[in-house]
This record gives C-alpha cells, sequence and structure tokens, in this order.
C-alpha cells in the first residue's frame, strides 16, 4: 500500500510540471493539449483518492469503539468521496472537451493507420506516444522469429499495457484513452492489439516470395493490356479516320447554315481530324491514369500512392458532383424566374401585336410606338431578369466573380460612353417620329430615302444609290427634312418648287401661262391642287419667277425637277419667250432669236433677226 501511495504522489507532482510541446499555434490545438494535461491531473488525483479512501476505511475498522475518532474518520471520508464525485464531473467535461477536438494522431507503420492516439501520458504527448508506438511496432516486424499470438495485455496499476514478452512492451493504454473513446482500459487495449496482430499476419503474408511473385506477374499482365488497349485505340481512330475522310464518297461535306458556307469541306474535315487526334490522346491519358493506381496497388511500397492518384480523379469528380447537387435548388429557382418572365414578355408581345395591326387604340400612343416600346420593355424585363438570377448563380458572391463583374463594368462603362449616346439619341428619335423608313429626307447635307432605323444609327440611300449611315446622336443634334411625311395623310401633298428668271420686256401674264402649262405637262404633278406662279423678286435686269406644283412622289423629286425643267423650255419657247440666263443687254441688229427654229413659223424666222448682240456678264 505504501509503495503504491509513493508511485501516485510521484505521478501527481511530476505531472504539473511536465512539458507540453506546441505542435501547432491553432489555439484549438493549445486547448486541447491543456484539457489532456488537466484530465491527467485529476486522474491522478482520482487515484489517491481512491487510496486515501482506503486507508480511512482500514483505520474505520481498527478504531470501532472510539466514537469521537470514528466520528472524525467518517467526515473525512465524506469530504474525500464528495470531493471525488466533483472531480469526476470535471474529468467527464475535460474528456469530452477533448473527444470534440478530434486531434488524433495515427499509428501507420505500414502506410495504413492502425489506430490514432489521441492523449497525452506525463511529458509525453499524443504525436511523441504515436511516433513511438510505430517505431516499436517496425521494429518488431523485423523479427526473423515473430509470432504474432505472442502478443498479450498485461494489467497495471498506470493501465493496461500490450507486450509481447515482459521486457518488450509495445504500447500503455491509459483511463483517459479509454474514456475519450468512450470504453474502458481492458476493451481498448484487447481491440488495439488484435489490430496489430492481425496487421503483423497480413504483413508477413504479403511480402513472403509467392507474394511477390504474383504481384510481378499481375504488374507484367497490366501493362501488357495497357499496351493492347493503346494500341487498339490508335488503330480504331485510324479506322474511323479513313472511313470519314479518305476517297472520294466522304461523309463529310460543307457546313451550311441558312445558305451561307460556314466551312467548306476541306476545312471542316481538318477541324475534324484535329477533334479525332484529341480524343485519342485523351483516351490514352485515361487509360494510362487508370491503369497507374492499379499498377501501383500491387506493391506494399507504392500502396500509398494509389489513393493519392485516385484522389486527383475522384476529389474533382466529387466535388463536381457536390456542387451539381448543391445548385440544385438555386437552378430550380432561376428556372421559376425564367419561367415567369418568358411568358411575361410573350403577354405583352400579344398585346403589342395588337397595337401594332390597329385592334387595339390608346389616345396618344401611335402604332409605331408598338414595337421599339416593346424592345425598351423587352430590355428592361430581361436586365431585372438578370439581376434576380445573379444571386442564384455558383460563386456569385466571390471575390474573384465581383471583381471580375466590376472589371467588366468598368470597361463597359468607359468604352461605350459613344455608343449609349447614340442608343439615348435612337429612343428619343423613335417617339419624335420625324421619319419613316421609305421617307425621302434631308439630314445635314444628305439627301435620300431612309432604308434602315436601328437603335445606333440610321443608314439613308441617295439618288445615286449611296448608302450612307448617320449616327443617331447626329440625326438628333442637326435639322431633319421629311419630304414624304405631307405625301401620306394630306391632300394636297408636297410642293416642289423652281425659280427662273425674264426679262421685263416679257409679259408676266404669258410667263405665268407658260409655267403653269410646263408644270401640268409633267409627270407625277398634280392637277388639282393647280400648280400656281410667285414672283419672288424685281431684280435689275430680270423678274424672279417661282412656279409651284403638288406631287405625291416625294421619292422621285430629282426626275420630277428634271421633268419641268424641259417643259419649261418647250413651254416657253412655244410662247416665244426668251430665257435669257445670264442676262443680257442687247439690241436687234439682223440676229437671231434664241428660240430655235422649230418653234417659229418662217415668217417670224426672218423677221427676228436682231442687228446685234452684246453678251455682258
Amino acid at each position: 500500500m505504501k509503495k503504491l501511495l509513493v508511485a501516485a504522489l510521484f505521478m501527481f507532482f511530476l505531472c504539473p510540471f511536465q512539458v507540453i510541446p506546441q505542435t501547432s499555434d491553432s489555439d484549438t490545438v493549445n486547448a486541447n493539449l491543456l484539457n489532456q494535461a488537466q484530465a491527467t491531473i485529476l486522474f491522478q488525483q482520482q487515484k489517491l483518492d481512491s487510496l486515501s479512501k482506503i486507508q480511512l476505511q482500514d483505520e474505520l475498522v481498527k478504531a470501532s469503539g472510539n466514537q469521537q475518532k470514528t466520528k472524525e474518520l467518517e467526515k473525512k471520508l465524506k469530504k474525500i468521496e464528495l470531493a471525488d464525485s466533483l472531480r469526476k464531473v470535471e474529468l467527464l467535461g475535460k474528456v469530452e472537451s477533448i473527444r470534440k477536438s478530434n486531434i488524433g494522431f495515427a499509428v501507420d507503420p505500414f502506410s495504413d493507420t492502425l489506430f490514432f492516439i489521441y492523449a497525452n501520458i506525463a511529458s509525453l504527448n499524443a504525436k511523441v506516444r504515436a511516433e513511438s508506438i510505430k517505431n516499436r511496432i517496425k521494429l518488431l516486424y523485423k523479427d526473423p522469429f515473430l509470432d504474432p499470438e505472442l502478443l498479450k495485455t498485461i494489467q497495471t496499476e498506470f493501465g493496461v499495457e500490450i507486450a509481447y514478452s515482459d521486457d518488450n512492451i509495445i504500447m500503455v493504454v491509459t483511463t483517459v484513452d479509454a474514456m475519450i473513446l468512450k470504453t474502458n482500459e481492458l476493451q481498448l487495449a484487447t481491440k488495439y492489439k488484435d489490430v496489430i496482430k492481425n496487421r503483423l499476419i497480413e504483413e508477413r503474408k504479403a511480402n513472403n516470395l509467392a507474394n511477390w511473385l504474383k504481384r510481378i506477374g499481375l504488374a507484367i499482365l497490366i501493362i501488357f493490356g495497357l499496351s493492347l488497349l493503346i494500341i487498339i485505340n490508335n488503330r480504331m481512330f485510324r479506322w474511323v479516320k479513313k472511313r470519314l475522310f479518305d476517297g472520294e464518297n466522304g461523309f463529310l461535306k460543307a457546313l451550311v447554315f441558312n445558305k451561307i458556307e460556314v466551312l467548306s469541306s476541306e476545312q471542316l474535315k481538318k477541324f475534324m481530324i484535329r477533334i479525332i487526334d484529341a480524343l485519342r490522346i485523351v483516351f490514352i491519358f485515361i487509360a494510362v491514369f487508370i491503369s497507374l493506381p492499379l499498377l501501383f496497388s500491387i506493391f506494399p511500397e507504392t500502396k500509398m500512392w494509389t489513393a493519392t492518384l485516385l484522389n486527383w480523379i475522384l476529389s474533382p469528380a466529387r466535388a463536381a458532383f457536390k456542387g451539381i447537387i448543391d445548385f440544385m435548388p438555386n437552378l430550380f429557382s432561376i428556372l421559376v424566374i425564367i419561367f415567369l418572365f418568358k411568358y411575361s414578355i410573350k403577354g405583352i408581345k400579344y398585346f403589342v401585336d395588337q397595337i401594332e395591326k390597329g385592334h387595339i387604340h390608346i389616345n396618344g400612343f401611335h402604332e409605331e410606338w408598338a414595337q421599339p416600346t416593346f424592345r425598351i420593355l423587352k430590355f428592361l424585363l430581361f436586365a431585372f431578369m438578370v439581376v434576380l438570377i445573379f444571386p442564384y448563380l455558383p460563386g456569385s458572391g466571390s471575390p474573384a466573380f465581383q471583381g471580375v463583374s466590376v472589371f467588366v463594368g468598368i470597361l463597359f462603362s468607359l468604352g461605350s460612353s459613344n455608343a449609349i449616346a447614340n442608343m439615348v439619341a435612337g429612343m428619343v428619335i423613335t417617339y419624335m417620329r420625324p421619319f419613316k423608313i421609305g421617307d425621302r429626307v434631308k439630314i445635314g447635307e444628305i439627301i435620300g430615302d431612309v432604308v434602315e432605323k436601328t437603335a445606333l444609327v440610321t443608314r439613308i440611300r441617295t439618288i445615286k444609290n449611296e448608302d450612307i449611315t448617320v449616327p443617331n446622336s447626329t440625326v438628333l443634334s442637326t435639322s431633319t427634312t421629311n419630304f414624304s411625311s405631307n405625301t401620306r395623310n394630306n391632300d394636297t401633298g408636297l410642293i416642289i418648287y423652281t425659280t427662273i428668271t425674264i426679262g421685263y420686256d416679257a409679259p408676266w401674264k404669258d410667263v405665268h401661262n407658260a409655267l403653269i402649262s410646263a408644270a401640268l405637262r409633267t409627270p407625277l404633278v398634280l392637277k388639282k391642287p393647280s400648280p400656281f406662279v410667285l414672283q419672288t423678286s424685281l431684280d435689275d435686269f430680270y423678274v424672279s419667277y417661282q412656279v409651284n406644283c403638288y406631287t405625291k412622289n416625294a421619292n422621285s423629286m430629282a426626275v420630277i425637277y428634271s421633268d419641268l425643267h424641259r417643259n419649261i423650255q418647250d413651254c416657253f419657247n412655244e410662247a416665244g419667250i426668251e430665257i435669257m440666263s445670264p442676262h443680257y443687254e442687247h439690241q436687234r441688229r439682223g440676229n437671231a432669236t434664241t428660240i430655235p427654229a422649230n418653234y417659229l413659223s418662217t415668217e417670224e424666222g426672218s423677221d427676228g433677226n436682231l442687228d446685234k448682240k452684246e453678251e455682258k456678264q
């Protein structure tokens, strides 16, 4: 009894001053080590309490009949029992903390883990214990006369020892070890002993000569199978290329989309050859990568590499599969949002089509506004849909994703200022309604027919068939003349006009009649309203007459002006009125008139000679 008390006291005073190595800077590791040290102290204190209780119980037996001494001993015994109960509760709490932290060190003498060590013993921390046990098992395995059946467990006052002989102790299982794993010392020691024994038997069996010969044969078989698989793979791909590309009756034709040849047959052939070669290399790589774990798993020395190679494949695949499974609720939410917006847009489109066809009338809303307004609403709805979907996208909350989004936004804002200005101008032009497709317009110095209106530009085709692209911001900042707007809904149509200067010697009534006759002869000029003439100025040498006529064909203005000028020449010649341009100072001194002879009679031609003609610029 005294020896046991001295040993317990020695361990009790040793534990508080033990050195606990810092295996990590983590607070969790430090807390775990502290809990283990405190649990060891509490356990040793329990041992002392047990010894004290035994001693007091012996003294109670001897003091029977002495009531005063008996009361004192019973009081001390109750005090020790109370302290022991409190200490048990505290010990259970410390052990539970160690169990939750789950910081264990593997005992892996043959590359695979036999069990884990969690608790310290005195000055030895769990890591040192695990390394020491591993080395002892390795040393035991090297014994040529090893008999694993001789492993045994020995109960001591400090725990249960696992030993091969009395002087070859492999490890000690303490009460703290057992409490962490929720068992007792003997059961845990027996379990560890059986694990060590079975592993030694397996390792001895795996490394005998017959097994080595089997491993070498199996390795040769795997290498042969891999070589055969690569040869078959290469021949198969060569056969596929021959069937697809060799000869005149190859399967590949030119790739045509909407009558546009995207890839010629030769280009498609080269592209497909590269794809097939890439697939051949991928298949070879997969075959080699799958064969290597099989090859490594045959030999004990390389068996540890098997898990590493498989982990390279399985970890990404497992992470991808888990990511897909985790993303399924978000994917369902995204599909619901897309479904709602898709059919909302379809409903708006039906309403817009009815407005465009004239079946629905809204005061102040023109029919030509329907499609542009729909495009704006569609863009806004899509933008709102993207905003709703964005939080559900995988990685949307990561700093990298957010950084890329900000970068793209900055690039878009810096590089698209002109484009945005043109888009805004195009929207304003749409609701201003200055022209339609097909209208003859004048924008700045450009005259032509509008052939296309987009969000960014307006395209105009001149009378010379020149297509001119005008940015919408330029259209908005420049005055626009529309020659066609009054030809659609106005009975009078467009007034075209031209000015001619005639000398004061010609009666103005004759000039008016000639101009009106010329206008009425002109094709595409309306008879009603009738053409009319304005005298716009009385200059020093001539009078300016402006003939005005109506037309519904604004897109044929060049032809109408040409015909009108030709008819003015004919009508003035028929009326005997000379068109003097530039102005002349003249006297008739036998000189002929400027009117062509075929418009004059013979007498008029002979009497109309002029004596003299002077031209003055």
